[in-house]
Formats: C-alpha cells, sequence, structure tokens
C-alpha cells in the first residue's frame, strides 16, 4: 500500500507571500522567490487559493522565507499562520471560521485543515468548559507527518486566529507535544475565556 502523497493548496503559498509583503515588502518577497528554482518559482507565483502542490513546494518554500526574513521578524510562522486564517481563510472559509463559539468551530464537521492540506486531520481529544463562556480542547495531528517546525509553529498561529473569529475572548494555542522533539504526534492546546 502506498502512503498518499502530501499535500497544501495554493492559498498557503500565496499566505504566506503576501504575509512577507505585509512585513518586509516586495523587495523581500523577491529574495524569497529568488531562492526557489525557477520551475518552483513559477509555481508559486501561478498559484490560485484552491490549487494542489505537493507539501515539499510549501516547506521549501518556508524555508526560503526563514532565510529572509527568519533573523528580523524570529515569529513569522505564527505571524503568517494567524495572517492566512484572516485573509484567504476569512475569504475561502468564513462560514467554517465564524461561528458561535469557539467550541463549535473545533468540533464542527468540516475540518479547517483538511481545507489546507492533506491527508490527515484535527482531531479534537480533551474538551472541557470554563466558566460561563470559556474553554480547553487539546487537537491531535493525525495522519500528516511532516519534517517541518514552522508548520507547527504556523498552526500555532492560525490555530490562535481562528478562536478569536470563532468569538473565543483571550484566546491561547500552545504546541504541547511534537513529533519533531520526540513525541509519538503534535497536539495543541486551546484555551479561550
Amino acid at each position: 500500500m502506498t502512503t498518499p502523497a502530501q499535500v497544501a493548496k495554493g492559498s498557503t503559498l500565496r499566505a504566506t507571500l503576501a504575509f512577507v509583503e505585509s512585513v518586509a515588502g516586495e523587495a523581500a518577497v523577491a529574495r524569497v522567490l529568488e531562492a526557489l528554482p525557477a520551475r518552483e518559482r513559477k509555481r508559486v507565483l501561478d498559484a490560485t487559493p484552491t490549487d494542489e502542490f505537493p507539501f515539499a513546494l510549501w516547506s521549501r518554500l518556508s524555508d526560503a522565507t526563514e532565510q529572509v526574513i527568519g533573523a528580523s521578524v524570529p515569529d513569522w510562522p505564527e505571524r503568517a499562520g494567524a495572517h492566512a486564517i484572516e485573509s484567504f481563510g476569512v475569504q475561502l472559509y468564513g462560514g467554517i471560521l465564524r461561528k458561535a463559539s469557539p467550541l463549535e468551530f473545533v468540533t464542527q464537521s468540516v475540518s479547517l485543515f483538511r481545507l489546507y492540506y492533506h491527508p490527515g486531520d484535527m482531531k479534537v481529544v480533551e474538551q472541557e468548559d470554563v466558566g460561563e463562556r470559556g474553554g480547553r480542547v487539546v487537537l491531535r495531528l493525525v495522519g500528516f507527518t511532516h519534517e517541518s517546525p514552522v508548520f507547527c509553529r504556523r498552526q500555532t498561529g492560525g490555530l490562535e486566529r481562528a478562536l478569536s473569529l470563532a468569538g473565543g475572548e483571550k484566546p491561547r494555542v500552545r504546541h504541547v507535544r511534537c513529533a519533531l522533539e520526540g513525541d509519538a504526534f503534535c497536539e495543541w492546546e486551546l484555551r479561550w475565556a
């Protein structure tokens, strides 16, 4: 049995470039693109939000982004994840993001993760109410293996922004387990007031 190819949607590529431009300008975007081979550079530039690309292309774009802005914007992966959700995410998937509560967002049948990447999913493995409106959830990444710490950090920022859009006050997200650090899987703890 062959393992399904890992895929990232074009919106992840486009949102990364849009974030770089917003924090470092067009010249930085040009430097990021120049770090890619010509064929990959063209694929990134021609990407539409719903096109599917090998996850490895997203990873190489992220590596190039780290080379160009990592020193001056050390939290860029988290901020790029948040930017992706508030820009392309809201445009493409606003109905999935804007829910009555963060709990409704994380437990809905439509997976935001699967709209950006596949195979795999984020599954709720712990859930609790905290106070009148607050909550705590632990999400586990299943069926999607990768070698990118940037990916984990991007998820952290994206999830925090998604909680906010879903009505969560004081959202906080921590990457509490990481397969890249020897854990059996990646997990994120989400809290809101």
